[in-house]
């Protein structure tokens, strides 16, 4: 099982996202094997020649290897956005290093792994493994080509740079043996490039109050991050959803950021706002802020002034689980491996207008076979509202959830929103009939704005 990822997207103020890895969607298929399909190849990738020392192991009694290694890096997809996984095939074309010994080795004993050196707007590494699979290699003869792979998730916009690193090749016949060879002057020439996008529609715009309290009349200075630089933000006072007339216009700086006084003298203020535009909008807006004005009106003789306050809370969500256990289709039949996605459960304790969208989106799976594409994974979403909540839970639409993503519930903006919700959804993966056999897991992230 993989456990629960789950994160707050940008800062804290009126949007907040969390993600979820629900797991290894995991299904067993039939008792044959058929060869991986290769991986699409970009066009923009190219083989590069790197200098490498080989290591044989000890029981053949050579030296190490100097020689050169041709290699190439390929995406699944060369354009992508930050959050998206991408899939890399790191593919030895000719290995500098060749069978230490004078004993040939059979077809399918040997294993490699290796690293793919990420570099430019994302530095790190890949971890990639190939399937134990080869052709018989003759004895002190040349090793096969091999493929491996791995995936990586895109945290930051910008050119990503893919060069190839040091990789392993592992022989289990008689013995296990290890042959590693590695990059004599690292980073190896850079085979592919990654351009990043930023994903679109993310709202990082935040507001903070200096003071929660005040009395008719007082100022409270609000500062506010992440607007559109030099534009002009209303920055306003709500009773509920409607505006009171508490209201102040400033312009952000050149960073998007802003410091305002507003003066607040509408005893019904119990929160402010800051937009940019004419009006309110969830997609550049932040807030509101809670803010609760202090009548100071004097009070008849011989009597006393109740107070009582409501915080206002966050918007959350939870699951039940990390892992769905789908059903098994036959090998040569194929068809649908079902599944009941873990329950989620929303809580909006905001206490504001917006209402809330809770999307998906999925990873190809992968396995012994290679891949079975993303967009072969649909669902039927069901949404059931708490009894009392203000707002109402709908299900998205029934059909193929992808890489690019799908609604699996959402309730609307009102003057009033809140409340728990639990969401749950059938899952069914379309399996070609010829996969080969073995457990193919992709990962469902939800993201809840």
């Amino acid at each position: 099982m993989i456990p629960v990822a789950r994160r707050p997207h940008g800062s804290a103020g009126r949007r907040r996202r969390w993600t979820a890895a629900l797991g290894a969607l995991a299904l067993a298929v039939g008792t044959a094997s058929l060869a991986a399909p290769a991986h699409a190849a970009t066009a923009a990738s190219t083989p590069v020649d790197f200098a490498t020392r080989c290591v044989p192991p000890p029981i053949a009694g050579i030296p190490p290897i100097t020689g050169t290694t041709t290699a190439e890096i390929t995406v699944d997809k060369a354009a992508a956005k930050v959050g998206d996984t991408v899939t890399v095939t790191y593919t030895v074309v000719k290995p500098a290093a060749s069978n230490p010994v004078d004993l040939a080795l059979p077809a399918d004993i040997m294993t490699p792994t290796g690293k793919v050196t990420l570099g430019g707007a994302q530095p790190g590494s890949v971890t990639v493994t190939g399937p134990k699979k080869n052709p018989p290699v003759p004895g002190k003869g040349a090793f096969p080509s091999f493929s491996m792979t791995g995936t990586f998730t895109v945290t930051t916009p910008g050119s990503i740079t893919l060069s190839p690193g040091d990789y392993n090749i592992h022989t289990s016949y008689i013995m296990e043996l290890d042959t590693p060879c590695t990059v004599i002057t690292p980073p190896a020439p850079v085979s592919e490039t990654v351009v990043a996008t930023a994903q679109p529609g993310a709202n990082d715009r935040a507001i903070q109050l200096a003071t929660a309290s005040g009395k008719p009349g007082d100022q409270v200075t609000v500062t506010g991050a992440k607007f559109t630089p030099l534009a002009d933000v209303t920055v306003v006072g709500r009773a509920g959803a409607a505006e009171t007339a508490d209201k102040t216009t400033v312009k952000a700086d050149a960073n998007g950021s802003f410091t305002a006084r507003l003066k607040v003298e509408d005893k019904a203020t119990t929160g402010i706002v800051a937009y940019e535009g004419a009006a309110w909008s969830d997609d550049k807006g932040a807030g509101p802020g809670a803010y609760t004005v202090i009548d100071d009106t004097p009070l008849p003789e011989n009597s006393q002034k109740l107070t009582a306050s409501v915080a206002a809370g966050t918007l959350s969500m939870s699951q039940a689980g990390d892992a769905v256990a789908m059903s098994a289709v036959d090998f040569g039949k194929g068809g649908a491996a079902t599944g009941d996605l873990k329950t989620v459960t929303v809580k909006d304790f905001r206490g504001g207008p917006a209402g809330w969208s809770l999307t998906g989106k999925v990873t190809d799976f992968t396995g012994p076979g290679g891949k079975i594409d993303a967009g072969r994974l649909g669902w039927t979403p069901a949404c059931t509202t708490k009894q009392g909540s203000p707002s109402t839970c709908a299900a998205g639409s029934a059909g193929p959830v992808g890489t690019a993503g799908a609604t699996l519930a959402s309730t609307p903006n009102g003057a009033v929103t809140g409340g728990e919700f639990t969401v749950d959804a059938k899952v069914s993966l379309d399996v070609p009939a010829f996969t080969a056999p073995g457990a193919y897991s992709g990962v469902l992230t939800l993201t809840l704005t």
